[in-house]
């Protein structure tokens, strides 16, 4: 009966994933609605939509796993990161900024914004495809997270286990959008915060960790690298933390988050919920990798051919079966969170800033209705079959992020905050990380220790590149700044 209780906390999950997904149907009438919440939603809901789209199976599996084996205790590093940066100036830099101009222009995507703010249709098509491509393999790496979990802990292949999941995703966001989404995120959000605070206490009390003082110690046994503060390769860390911690700002699934939050003060209190989300589950996630190396010692086993089994395996050896069951449900809500706003990110890349924009310019609101539900479908398939391929999860959601942000942050950014961004640069910075990323992968291949510094070189080139292209191609500008009083449907002219 005791191995029972993970079907048990499955089963119920399963069910109040669908009962939230009908739930909100009702709530749901028209694309702003099924995208955006109305632009009505409060500082919990929209603080943890934001975490747990940030953190899924790909931290706890796969970068846990991964990254704690290779910079033992520095890895922590990174969660911190996430927090400060990916979190703490996030909110501050951009939210306030980001809902604003959005509003102001009648945008509800991102590549919505480029097209508005820089007076070109062919920058939303072309950026709208961009995030259908390259999300793809974002989120074929959290099925893969998920299934190797499942695996570990059902004894069922997880290519079955990704099967299901897909399935699940499709029906719930067909259902409510980005209401449902909000609404089990929060939910979601509960669950990680008592799962990881789970985690950390029954990880280092474990006899193969000893506690904390024990713990460390037996890491320096095996290499003292593995407790030193910088790690054994300082640059590869950074590297993590600049494309886990700043990729944040270019990728259109968090800050597609800004444009929904109700008010100004739903943001100051969004600021503070956010940051502390983010401390307690990416600096828990990467310290208890950390000593992921010691069960493998204790428990006198060899480390599997397949790195992204490194955590399910520990978690199974460490945590007792009806709190193995909790830490399933963890990840999964972590994932099915961050799955919902990549499939809702990609709908409504294709919908309309690819199709509305081109060749069904009339489209009628219950079709773009439909037509939203449709390539959620469609996109959670495509994934699915990328996931199915045996690729790392580490690699994967590294080549994601850094070619997306790269591509966008540098545009998104200034576009944001400086007049003086023109068009040209901001093609410049889309082109420019895009041939950094692309270009990496090409010269070094899908390389798992490359990966992270070359989407970090990439968010960086694009950073440098659209404000020296702006400066030099800034002759006519016409922007919406800060102050703008012009009307929503005016259109933002750089010429």
């Amino acid at each position: 009966m005791v191995g029972m209780s993970k079907f048990i906390l499955l089963g119920l999950f399963f069910i109040f994933m669908v009962a939230v997904g009908i739930y909100s149907r009702k709530k749901v009438s028209n694309s702003n609605d099924f995208l955006l919440g109305g632009r009505k939603v409060g500082p919990w809901f929209s603080a943890f939509s934001y975490g747990t789209t940030y953190f899924s199976a790909v931290i706890f599996i796969g970068y846990a796993g991964r990254i704690g084996w290779n910079f033992g205790i520095s890895a922590t590093w990174i969660g911190i990161g996430n927090a400060v940066i990916g979190s703490l100036l996030a909110w501050l830099i951009m939210a306030k900024r980001t809902r604003q101009m959005t509003q102001e222009m009648n945008a509800s995507t991102m590549p919505e914004f480029f097209e508005k703010r820089y007076d070109s249709k062919p920058m939303k098509i072309i950026t709208g495809a961009i995030i259908f491509i390259f999300l793809v393999p974002y989120t074929a790496s959290v099925y893969q997270g998920l299934g190797y979990l499942f695996e570990q802990a059902f004894k069922v292949s997880y290519v079955y286990c990704m099967l299901a999941m897909a399935v699940l995703t499709g029906i719930y966001l067909m259902l409510g959008g980005y209401i449902a989404t909000a609404l089990n995120n929060f939910i979601q959000g509960i669950i990680m915060l008592a799962g990881v605070i789970a985690m950390l206490y029954y990880i280092i009390s474990n006899p193969a960790v000893g506690g904390l003082g024990e713990g460390i110690s037996r890491l320096a046994s095996i290499n003292p690298d593995l407790t030193s503060p910088v790690g054994p390769s300082p640059i590869n860390l950074l590297g993590l933390v600049t494309l886990t911690s700043l990729g944040s700002w270019g990728l259109p699934q968090m800050v597609h988050k800004f444009y929904a939050i109700k008010d100004e003060s739903a943001i100051k209190k969004g600021t503070i919920i956010s940051t502390l989300f983010c401390l307690i589950i990416a600096g828990g996630a990467y310290f208890v990798g950390g000593f992921g190396r010691l069960f493998f010692q204790y428990n006198n086993t060899a480390v599997p051919g397949n790195s992204d089994m490194i955590m399910p395996m520990v978690l199974e050896w460490a945590l007792p079966d009806a709190l193995f069951g909790l830490i399933i449900v963890l990840v999964l809500s972590a994932s099915m969170s961050t799955l919902s706003s990549l499939v809702l990110v990609s709908s409504s890349s294709v919908t309309i800033d690819l199709l509305k924009s081109t060749v069904y310019q009339n489209m009628s609101k219950k079709t773009e209705m439909l037509l939203l539900r449709i390539f959620c479908v469609i996109f959670v398939i495509f994934s699915f079959i990328v996931a199915i391929t045996p690729n790392a999860i580490l690699t994967l959601m590294s080549f994601s992020w850094g070619t997306i942000s790269g591509a966008f942050i540098g545009p998104f950014l200034y576009g944001l905050y400086w007049k003086g961004t023109t068009k040209a640069g901001a093609w410049a910075g889309i082109i420019s990380g895009l041939i950094c990323s692309l270009g990496g992968a090409l010269l070094y291949g899908m390389n798992a220790g490359l990966a992270p510094n070359i989407g970090a070189v990439a968010m960086i080139v694009s950073l440098i590149t659209v404000p020296i292209v702006s400066a030099v191609t800034s002759k006519s500008t016409e922007v919406i700044t800060s102050k703008t009083t012009a009307p929503v449907t005016e259109t933002v002219r750089i010429e």
